[in-house]
């Protein structure tokens, strides 16, 4: 029997990313080319300068993972590509590119779901079965999703504001760190006190899975303005313990929430994805909920948590087996709910719901 041997293409935000992975859940290749310096000046991402980031190094990414893997175009079995949602003109970048390459070589297209790929991550890594709960956790989504196959997800709750990694960013702008925010404020965390400065734990007084992250935003900010007015200006000491609480704050949520999701849909594991999921704090308080549960706990590689091509190959072959083709009538879509049954939570369009 041939190998499915999958060509995977990633340009949905600031990452442009190739992959060669096979049916056996080998992954040949990876190749990710950031686009974090190009943004750096802004306080994050671009759009424009994005799409335009992905047209210039989508090809160069491709024939890289190509050579990394020591295969040319015609071992594949196909190409998959993120179809949306995402930047619109960096999904259509990565559209035009995997188009190109099929319509060159008469390779299958498959359009994949970019949640799809984080949210089917764990079968690449660690070949698990369905179903499985999956806290997709990232710069800009963050649900809790069940998955009972490549096209099949039931979200149970969702961020109603801003997502973790969003709100990640906008505290360390606000807090005068780096872009990206997520490892910079994790790293100033680590010498904070957590106790210090008091914040809110969003939405944990009301049942459900849903959760709100703008507020804290807003806390942190407060904070922080009152500590200069009291002493003049923000010490360094100041400024860990405020990344201590707000990290400290954002897993507690996300912990208490974690828990609500397994007892309302028990099954045996509590996978994380996404951005986020590569925070060790985090990391640790989901743990001990999924232990708690009677639950296994996955996260993927750090490398695998960001975007990635590896994660779109491997989606894409979970479709192909499926049966899933697309043709040249392929488009990029912004918006992709992947429970298209459940109700908007972030507003809607006439391109349809966010999330």
């Amino acid at each position: 029997m041939t190998q499915t041997i999958f060509l995977g293409i990633e340009s949905s935000c600031d990452d442009t990313a190739a992959a060669i992975v096979t049916g056996d859940r080998q992954i040949l290749s990876s190749v990710v080319s950031s686009q974090s310096d190009l943004h750096a000046d802004f306080g994050g991402v671009v759009p424009e300068i994005a799409a335009r980031a992905h047209a210039e190094r989508l090809d160069l990414v491709v024939e890289q993972a190509l050579v990394d893997a020591g295969l040319g175009l015609d071992a594949l079995s196909g190409i998959a590509v993120t179809a949306g949602p995402g930047l619109i003109g960096g999904v259509m970048a990565g559209v035009m590119c995997a188009k190109g390459i099929a319509a060159g070589t008469g390779l299958p297209l498959v359009g994949v779901n970019h949640l799809a790929g984080h949210a089917l991550t764990p079968r690449l890594t660690d070949g698990i079965d369905y179903p499985y709960l999956m806290l997709l956790v990232s710069g800009g989504h963050c649900q809790f999703l069940r998955v009972d196959g490549p096209d099949a997800f039931t979200r149970l709750g969702g961020t109603i504001d801003d997502a973790p990694g969003e709100a990640f960013d906008k505290v360390a702008k606000l807090l005068a760190l780096p872009q990206p925010g997520g490892p910079h404020v994790e790293a100033e965390a680590a010498g904070g006190d957590a106790d210090r400065i008091p914040l809110p734990r969003p939405l944990l007084d009301r049942p459900g899975c849903d959760m709100s992250f703008s507020g804290l935003k807003t806390a942190v900010l407060r904070a922080r303005d009152t500590l200069i007015a009291d002493q003049g200006g923000l010490r360094t000491a100041d400024r860990r313990d405020l990344c201590a609480a707000f990290q400290a704050a954002v897993a507690d949520v996300l912990a208490e929430k974690s828990r609500r999701a397994l007892a309302l849909s028990p099954v045996p594991v509590l996978a994380v994805a996404g951005g986020v999921a590569a925070n060790g704090p985090i990391r640790a308080a989901l743990q001990q909920v999924a232990a708690a549960a009677g639950a296994r706990f996955l996260a993927p590689p750090l490398r695998l948590c960001t975007d990635n091509g590896a994660m779109i190959a491997w989606a894409g072959i979970e479709r192909f087996r499926m049966g899933h083709r697309d043709d040249m009538t392929l488009s990029a879509r912004p918006r992709w709910p992947l429970d298209q049954g459940a109700a908007p939570m972030l507003g809607s369009g006439k391109r349809g719901a966010k999330a």
